[in-house]
């Protein structure tokens, strides 16, 4: 198995980790560990999602897929997307994590790579035909939306134990599906999210809310939004920043904010959702508190003019995070601290080559982290 932290293996660390939303409430059981000799309930249907990745992007289109007798394409807009870069499917039928022989055939479009889970599977090509390529897919998840790590590519910066968990969106154009493909490509608003990721993980960091998360046995959660992913409709373009008062997002009572953004990165409406108890909204200027399961209050997140976010710990002091120049939070944000300034910051992601760097910047202070990852999988290198 690889070195890497894989996705599966965050998700399910500790008692078991779940998507928050359209949940993923359980991932099934990587062939990896069947091997290693690890055991598993036998599923009577097993599903399995692949992506057929082309050499060149170009006019979406469906390639031809050939499964074995006894299994059968799921139909369905959710189960199968056409990108410039890319056919997703997804098939159905009797478990067999030792995989089935799958055949793809797609006129005038070379192949360049086939992705299941988080693996680049192995092709066979057909020396008669240059337009077909074959490989094994293993067949072992519980349903398909247990599969989404085929679909999603993301990147884990932070785990729920450490008190902060923390998955960046890699959103490439010329993999957009559904809503994503009939609208304008929200390009500042997938750069300003990642923006606002990074300058919440300075302040937790610094205020101690993460450490007195962790100290609970309780994390906070960044998150984007994805345009990818046929399986969860994520739409219109937002971040979270989430607090789950416990070790998995299974939590009761967790509180999850929807910050929406505009075109510039602006954030102007909080649909905060707290398991169990519905949505309340939040506009500009209404302090919305974010408290745990015995109803304490744990941080307040305050929309600004301008389309800035004011972070308020308990104990103080209020962060501010604002755009460095004017309101365009597309380019380096700056955060103050007790009003006055405390950091720069700035992100930048290469998806096409699955470079990533975030750079923070202070007085007599400068750090950049600089990120390599898969841009087919978001695993990290």
């Amino acid at each position: 198995m690889s070195a890497h932290v894989s996705r599966r293996a965050v998700l399910t660390a500790g008692a078991g980790i779940a998507l928050a939303g359209p949940a993923v409430p359980d991932f099934g059981t990587d062939p990896a560990l069947l091997q290693a000799g690890a055991t598993a309930a036998p599923l009577a249907t097993a599903y399995a999602g692949f992506r057929v990745v082309r050499k060149k992007p170009g006019l979406p289109s469906a390639a031809e897929i050939t499964v074995p007798a006894g299994y059968t394409m799921m139909t369905g807009t959710q189960y199968q997307a056409a990108s410039r870069a890319e056919y997703l499917r997804f098939v159905q039928g009797e478990a067999n994590p030792a995989g089935i022989p799958v055949s793809v055939r797609w006129p005038d479009v070379p192949v360049k790579d086939v992705i299941a889970g988080e693996r680049h599977l192995a092709l066979t090509r057909d020396p008669a035909d240059r337009w077909r390529v074959s490989f094994t897919l293993p067949m072992y998840r519980a349903s398909a939306t247990a599969d989404s790590p085929t679909v999603q590519v993301w990147s884990y910066l932070g785990q729920p134990a450490s008190g902060l968990y923390w998955h960046v969106e890699h959103n490439d154009p010329d993999r957009a599906a559904g809503v994503w493909q009939t609208v304008a490509w929200p390009s500042g608003e997938v750069i300003a999210v990642q923006s606002w990721m990074a300058a919440c993980r300075e302040i937790l960091v610094d205020s101690g809310l993460v450490a007195e998360a962790q100290r609970r046995g309780h994390f906070y959660a960044l998150m984007g939004f994805e345009t990818n992913n046929p399986l969860h409709l994520d739409n219109p373009p937002h971040w979270h920043m989430s607090y789950y008062p416990g070790p998995t997002m299974s939590a009761a009572k967790a509180t999850v904010p929807h910050y929406w953004v505009d075109t510039l990165g602006r954030t102007f409406y909080n649909g905060q959702d707290v398991q169990g108890g519905g949505r309340t909204p939040y506009r500009v200027d209404q302090p919305a508190p974010i408290l745990d399961a015995e109803g304490r209050l744990v941080v307040t997140t305050t929309i600004r003019a301008h389309g800035g976010l004011d972070i308020d710990p308990p104990a103080g002091p209020t962060y501010s995070i604002i755009a460095a120049t004017g309101q365009d939070f597309t380019g380096r944000l700056k955060i103050l601290k007790g009003g006055t300034p405390w950091r720069t910051l700035g992100t930048y992601d290469n998806v096409r080559q699955g470079k990533m760097h975030i750079d923070v910047r202070g007085n007599a202070f400068h750090t950049r982290t600089d990120y390599s990852y898969d841009p087919l999988t978001g695993i990290t290198r």
